[in-house]
């Protein structure tokens, strides 16, 4: 008679036993994902420069071929991972860590309407990468050669209901689980064993086509939940079972007639029991408070400001900073105080854009001319330090920068780069 441990992986592919074993030997493998090791745009890096020369930080390597697309690059200790279109296929492509590529394979069909576009980055754990495509395809990956592990359609088995823009999901890993959010009327996040793609529960249907929004999870005193999005919705859910622990309606369609409520890109911002949501577009930005029963939240304040696009917004010493929306060619910088939603100050640097913080500064990459700035935080006003241009590449300048390994990766259209800033 088998033992149980050993009982639990009969008649299972010896790939997946021996990828369990591998995750157990070597205990839990790190996480590397979207926006940083807590999707919150900080990274970790340390002794990084706080000036810049005057024509910018010294560029290691350029290369293209990557596709159209968005999304960030995910670096890991030994590769580079990058997601991009192909003609009709959304294509990930692995170099190393000098730009060289080691392999390309395709992982799915890109959304096909309005701005395909690749927006989606690889979530990789040890030697497996899981990522979505634009039309919902859930896929599983080996990190060392692209091999397909599982796949399944999360958009079509779970009749998802598609905004304009499809899929700009990345996947969240919550322990043994993937988690994603097709949203519709069967349910509205999905999670699936990470190792075998078996679906291992499914949350209610609170209605609402998918948001364009990526999972994160949730700490609080000895709470423990995953804060996922429909269109209209915040949920808070069990890792366990995907019980709703509570909702949050944040768009109302039967108050609100303008299309545009229903584009909500950004994670929420999370500290402590209070968790701030903003969607652009001129519709108010929300902070929420959770009781310590983790049961329920109440609004604490709204505010018409800062109201971030898909930008992403990053808390530093108790003050929120980042981009807002005036159309969707323009917007400003600005600094919140988190505790009562004071605006400190609202700036005009180029345009709207992405930030992310490493080692006390924050980088600003804006949209529409391509201007990286290296910013020193202060809630007396902004402090820019050095900046310069990127001008390789075309389309927006929509992708997040990531840090890693003392270097700055940015991407832009079919072109990914690497600056040394340590």
């Amino acid at each position: 008679m088998k033992k149980p441990f050993l009982r639990l992986f009969a008649g299972k592919a010896w790939w997946t036993t021996i990828l369990f074993l591998s995750f157990v030997v070597n205990g839990m493998c790190q996480l590397t994902q979207w926006r940083g090791p807590n999707r919150d745009g900080i990274f970790s890096e340390t002794g990084l420069l706080k000036v810049w020369p005057e024509e910018g930080p010294q560029r290691l390597w350029i290369t293209e071929g990557v596709g159209k697309g968005w999304s960030s690059p995910i670096v890991t200790d030994r590769n580079i991972f990058v997601t991009g279109m192909i003609d009709s296929k959304d294509v990930i492509s692995c170099f190393d860590l000098n730009g060289k590529m080691l392999w390309q394979v395709p992982y799915g069909t890109s959304w096909e309407k309005s701005y395909p576009d690749t927006r989606g980055s690889a979530t990789i754990e040890g030697d497996l990468l899981w990522l979505i495509s634009g039309s919902g395809e859930l896929v599983c990956l080996s990190a060392l050669n692209g091999e397909r592990r599982w796949s399944v359609n999360v958009d079509q088995m779970y009749e998802s209901e598609w905004h304009n823009w499809g899929v700009s999901e990345s996947p969240l890993i919550v322990d043994d689980l993937v988690i994603c959010t097709p949203g519709g009327k069967l349910t509205s996040v999905v999670a699936f064993n990470k190792i075998t793609g078996e679906e291992v529960w499914r949350s209610e249907s609170l209605g609402g086509q998918r948001s364009y929004v990526s999972p994160v999870i949730y700490e609080y005193l000895e709470h423990r939940m995953i804060l996922a999005a429909t269109a209209t919705h915040l949920m808070a859910l069990d890792p366990g079972t995907g019980r709703t622990l509570w909702s949050y309606l944040y768009y109302d369609q039967a108050k609100w007639s303008r299309q545009p409520g229903l584009i909500w890109i950004n994670t929420p911002v999370i500290h402590e029991n209070r968790i701030f949501l903003s969607k652009g577009y001129n519709y108010h930005a929300v902070m929420l408070e959770m009781n310590q029963e983790a049961a329920a939240v109440t609004e604490v304040f709204r505010d018409s400001v800062l109201d971030n696009h898909h930008h992403g917004l990053i808390l530093h010493e108790g003050y929120l900073y980042g981009s807002n929306w005036l159309n969707n060619g323009k917007g400003h910088w600005a600094c919140m105080r988190w505790s009562d939603g004071e605006i400190m100050w609202e700036h005009d640097w180029h345009n709207k854009g992405a930030l992310v913080f490493a080692d006390g500064m924050f980088y600003a990459y804006e949209e529409k001319s391509g201007h990286v700035g290296l910013i020193e935080p202060a809630p007396e006003g902004i402090k820019l330090i050095s900046e310069f241009q990127v001008t390789e590449g075309t389309g927006p300048h929509w992708a997040h920068p990531f840090i890693a390994h003392g270097n700055l990766y940015l991407r832009h259209g079919e072109v990914l780069m690497a600056y040394k800033i340590r």
